[in-house]
């Protein structure tokens, strides 16, 4: 099956900040916070604190995955520069988002820069408690008065809006105020990372969840579910279990493959990620193809 990973991260140096203070590089792959938290961020048999276009490309191409989508948030720091260049010199290969924070003094020159001085066509927001701009800033309204200035620049710009909003249950998981930003810019396609982040303990929640987002220009990506809903192991019938109870909600057609490339290396196999969909049997294959592919080749790239 034809494969594009919407969830990908590049990192040229970990400089990341999230709520445990700025993080990085502690050796062997591993990031460690300003509290003395420690994370495995890469795994540790690369022998290396970065993750080049280059080895990406290499999981990519061992795993015939055709093309990727360059994702940015506060946990391993922003990464505009070098996801940009990723994407100009491996074009037919890689999507670059941008990532700022909204209340950066100079943000209408940073826009500029990124969206029209380098016409990049995707925008993330990371707003989660745990490492987006609501672990380092007060706690604020997704359909308030700052997000609806990002949104309205995102349509005005065509741009496609990537939005992680944390873990179910938390601060920043407002998804009645996402509804109601969503249905105030119906032209833009928004893409909700993380099939909401649910627990395993959370099947009904984000069933709701869901169903309150379950309009049509609203996608969601699976990045991480099998992390998120753990203890699940190969062939991760918890994690189909969610994805089963997705579909019936929103349809195949809204969901996204991703794999949080490179931190969830650390603990599953990225041929392990792609056989959740590609191998579940209770999926007609169209609706694997949906999943792996073709959602993704319509929201980022116009099905071109």
């Amino acid at each position: 099956m034809k494969i594009i990973d919407s969830h990908v991260h590049l990192v040229q140096c970990i400089a990341g900040t999230e709520a445990n203070g700025e993080m990085r590089s502690c050796g062997q792959g591993r990031g460690i916070c300003a509290d003395g938290t420690v994370y495995e961020l890469i795994p540790a048999e690369w022998h290396t604190d970065t993750v080049t276009p280059e080895r990406v490309l290499q999981v990519m191409d061992a795993h015939k995955v055709e093309r990727a989508v360059l994702l940015q948030g506060g946990f391993l720091g922003f990464q505009n520069l070098y996801s940009w260049q990723a994407q100009e010199k491996y074009p037919h290969r890689f999507l670059a988002a941008g990532a700022y924070d909204p209340y950066s003094r100079s943000r209408d020159k940073i826009v500029q820069h990124l969206f029209e001085d380098l016409a990049l066509r995707v925008v993330k927001f990371e707003v989660s408690t745990g490492s987006g701009l609501m672990a380092n800033h007060p706690v604020f309204s997704l359909d308030g008065e700052m997000m609806e200035r990002e949104l309205s620049f995102a349509e005005q710009h065509r741009l496609v809006v990537v939005i992680d909003i944390g873990k179910l249950g938390s601060p920043s998981s407002q998804i009645d105020a996402l509804r109601r930003a969503v249905l105030r810019h119906p032209k833009v396609k928004f893409v909700v990372c993380h099939l909401l982040a649910p627990k395993q303990s959370e099947l009904s929640l984000m069933a709701a969840g869901l169903d309150a987002l379950h309009l049509p220009n609203v996608w969601f990506d699976l990045a991480s579910l099998q992390h998120n809903v753990r203890p699940d192991e190969a062939p991760y019938p918890v994690t189909r279990a969610f994805i089963h109870k997705a579909i019936e909600i929103v349809g195949a057609e809204r969901l996204l493959f991703g794999t949080d490339l490179p931190s969830n290396l650390c603990k599953f196999r990225y041929a392990d990620m792609v056989n959740t969909i590609a191998e579940d049997t209770v999926l007609a294959e169209e609706q694997r193809q949906c999943i792996l592919y073709n959602n993704a080749l319509d929201v980022f790239w116009d099905g071109k």
